[in-house]
């Protein structure tokens, strides 16, 4: 690429790459960060030079008329902790930056619009899972279907879909028409395919609908995440992007509702049950419009002025649109100068090559599969399933389900504050365990003698108990966090890989579940994936670092530490010291950090962290 649409090609026209050649004992390798430091790319930079780069920056992109406050906007991103220094701040601007860490909730409406709307499509999702759920007690049987593996098969229909299609095309589709024109594409896939699945006159042609409901999810759920992530500030991202779980969880309670409401209606019944989901693709289609393009992926595409424009609908003043705009682009043109640019394949390839890039495809593995593993899907799919096998009456059993998912939807909603303040890692790690407990012993209650209500009491109990557990810990975090992780170089193929990975593999769950029941029954069905939630827990202890409050560009550091010096600090650092602090309960201080902050990002966080209500444990 070349000319001012290249994005980075050109970051020597405005100083960047020559403080680089005369501070390359101070760079820090974006491959293999050996040291754990994370560093602000403009640290350090006198303020003379900053000045003339921020000048040359402006000219470069036609951005001359906001010069003078770019430069102050460059200052506060250069030292955000001692803001106050800066000259020329008005008092306006100095309590708009006060309050990003006071008030940091106090956000512009914009921003809000957008990722609400947005995660509204996410409803879509939860409520085909639940429309289907109650659609399993009566499709099969009009469809003359007896085969639990086409059952299995025509419930995976839209994971199959979304893991070998729908994700993958989201790379060539955000290449193409941006964000917000790849979820308009998704939406219309998902208004049209559920309707169609409403009229099918046989199990095919249900599945087939099903199959092009899951090109919309696969692009949808690869897409919205990022732009979400791209557009709010590091503070409240994880509270913000995880609205697509607290939306899948409010589609899952709407499906439930909707099974109930419809649920003795007669023969159509399961036909309004998988026909209702189109409702939540209706204002996403109306509306994604009217929400600003993500400023990184303007950028990405070299429109500045574009960025700029879109930043000062979602920042509070001028002053931080101009420190976001300017700081982005000095930490993304490192990044291109470590990553270079790709193609669709090459990007691909390099999932599994870049180091930095590697870390992060594992991370998104780990928790995506983990999603599976724990077994919530299981439930999703199949509540009225087991709750019938449990010995619920047809339509007691959707009011089981219901419980169901009025419990995952109050649930989120504690995530909305915990992920910022506890951290994404840390409400993975307390989630896990107890998932598993509850898990078995919802399995256990499957062997209490029939006759009484003791039976159906203690296997709804333990359900809701796991559900309660699931829903602010690993239901909203493998999205967000996913959507975090990758540089924006390989942002869009690598939520793909995320998103295949987790609804593939909820494909094969899905698939094999009727039949497992068939086989090894409730109990062992429960306790299995029970033992697959410890699993989890000890791949995500070892492979996931913390990304809460770091901004997406300063994760790249963060990525850079290599996996077996990450692996070696939680087993001979960490563990230990938990152990001594939580079990034997001696005052053994702080545990030592793995990661060195540069002075100015570290005050940074500590001023963010002394307004936090609570501090999570250190596992």
């Amino acid at each position: 690429m070349s000319g001012p649409k290249s994005g980075f090609a050109h970051q020597e026209q405005y100083g960047l790459k020559g403080y680089d050649q005369e501070n390359a004992d101070e760079r820090i390798d974006l491959a293999n960060n050996l040291s754990a430091k994370v560093r602000n790319p403009l640290a350090g930079i006198p303020r003379a030079k900053l000045m003339s780069d921020v000048e040359s920056f402006c000219q470069h992109w036609g951005l001359q008329d906001i010069t003078e406050t770019v430069q102050k906007g460059a200052l506060v991103a250069q030292d955000p902790a001692h803001f106050e220094d800066v000259p020329g701040l008005t008092a306006y601007e100095r309590q708009a930056l006060s309050e990003e860490v006071t008030h940091k909730w106090r956000q512009p409406k914009a921003m809000y619009y957008t990722v609400i709307l947005c995660s509204v499509g996410a409803a879509v999702q939860g409520w085909d899972q639940e429309g289907s759920n109650g659609a399993n007690l009566s499709w099969p049987t009009q469809f003359n279907v007896t085969n639990q593996w086409i059952v299995g098969l025509v419930n995976a229909a839209p994971y199959i879909a979304s893991a070998c299609l729908g994700a993958w095309l989201s790379d060539p589709l955000n290449n193409l028409i941006g964000r917000r024109g790849t979820i308009m594409f998704a939406a219309i896939f998902c208004f049209f395919s559920v309707i169609g699945s409403a009229v099918t006159q046989n199990w095919y042609q249900f599945f087939i609908t099903r199959l092009l409901l899951g090109i919309g999810m696969g692009a949808k759920a690869s897409t919205v995440p990022i732009y979400c992530a791209e557009n709010v500030p590091a503070a409240v991202r994880g509270g913000l992007v995880m609205c697509w779980q607290l939306w899948t969880a409010f589609g899952i309670f709407l499906g439930v509702s909707a099974n109930l409401a419809v649920g003795r209606v007669g023969d159509i019944a399961w036909r309004l049950q998988v026909g209702s989901a189109f409702i939540p693709a209706v204002p996403l289609i109306l509306g994604v419009y009217f929400c600003p393009e993500s400023p990184r992926w303007l950028m990405k595409k070299g429109r500045y002025a574009a960025a700029y424009k879109s930043l000062l609908k979602l920042r509070n003043t001028p002053l931080q649109a101009s420190r976001d705009l300017y700081y982005v682009h000095a930490q993304l043109s490192i990044e291109a100068a470590v990553i270079g640019r790709s193609n669709f394949f090459q990007r691909f390839v390099e999932l599994f090559t870049i180091p930095r890039v590697r870390r992060a495809t594992l991370a998104s593995f780990t928790v995506m599969i983990a999603q599976q593993m724990c077994g919530i899907n299981i439930i999703a799919f199949y509540s009225a399933t087991i709750f019938v096998e449990s010995g619920f009456t047809p339509y007691k059993a959707l009011w089981a389900s219901f419980g169901f998912g009025l419990t995952n939807f109050l649930f989120a909603f504690p995530a909305v504050w915990t992920i910022d303040t506890f951290g994404r890692r840390t409400l993975l790690l307390f989630t896990f365990p107890n998932m598993a407990w509850s898990l078995l012993a919802a399995g256990f209650c499957f062997w209490i003698p029939e006759g009484g209500t003791g039976k159906l009491a203690g296997i709804a109990l333990f359900v809701f108990i796991f559900v309660a557990f699931y829903s602010p810990g690993e239901g909203p975090v493998p999205f967000t966090y996913s959507a975090e992780v990758f540089p924006l170089s390989h942002r869009e193929v690598g939520m793909a890989w995320a998103v295949a990975t987790c609804l593939g593999w909820s494909a094969v769950l899905t698939i094999t579940f009727p039949r497992m029941l068939q086989v090894i029954g409730p109990q062992g069905s429960f306790g299995l994936y029970a033992a697959f939630n410890v699993i989890a827990f000890c791949m995500i202890y070892l492979w996931c670092p913390e990304t809460k409050q770091r901004t997406l560009e300063e994760l790249d550091y963060i990525f850079a530490v290599p996996t077996r010096t990450h692996m070696r600090y939680q087993m001979s650092t960490v563990l230990p010291w938990w152990i001594q602090r939580y079990l034997f309960r001696r005052n053994v201080g702080p545990c030592p950090e793995l990661y060195n902050f540069d002075s100015n990002l570290a005050e940074g966080q500590q001023r963010s962290s002394s307004i936090s209500h609570g501090k999570g444990a250190r596992l």
